[in-house]
């Protein structure tokens, strides 16, 4: 016994006719084709909404690629003092040498007694 495969279906969407039909080698995944006045738009894998499709019809700018980064910053300023959060954290944390080979912890100790 096969599985039954999805139908092929066409409604409306606003002013924009849509054609559901199978994707190819799936029995339940539709692909939404989406037309205006008979011309096509574009295919989703998803139900499109009216807002989709007016997307599709007129996309919105794209703003145009910038071919090299122009901030970059450089080395800090003579007598600059370095950030503090860095040092902060080193002073609290222990190295990973001080830590003995047999710690387990606290969040692997749950799973290892279950």
């Amino acid at each position: 016994m096969s599985i039954p495969k999805a139908e092929r279906m066409q409604f409306k969407v606003g002013k924009y006719d849509v054609i559901a039909q199978p994707m190819n080698g799936s029995a339940h995944m539709l692909r939404y084709t989406v037309r205006l006045h008979g011309k096509r738009l574009g295919a989703l894998a998803s139900m499109p909404t009216e807002s989709d499709c007016k997307f599709m019809e007129s996309p919105p700018p794209v703003p145009p690629l910038k071919p090299f980064v122009y901030y970059r910053p450089g080395r800090p300023k003579k007598g600059a003092t370095p950030p503090s959060a860095s040092g902060d954290l080193a002073a609290n944390t222990a190295a990973r040498d001080d830590l003995p080979s047999d710690a387990i912890p606290d969040a692997l100790r749950g799973r290892i007694n279950d």
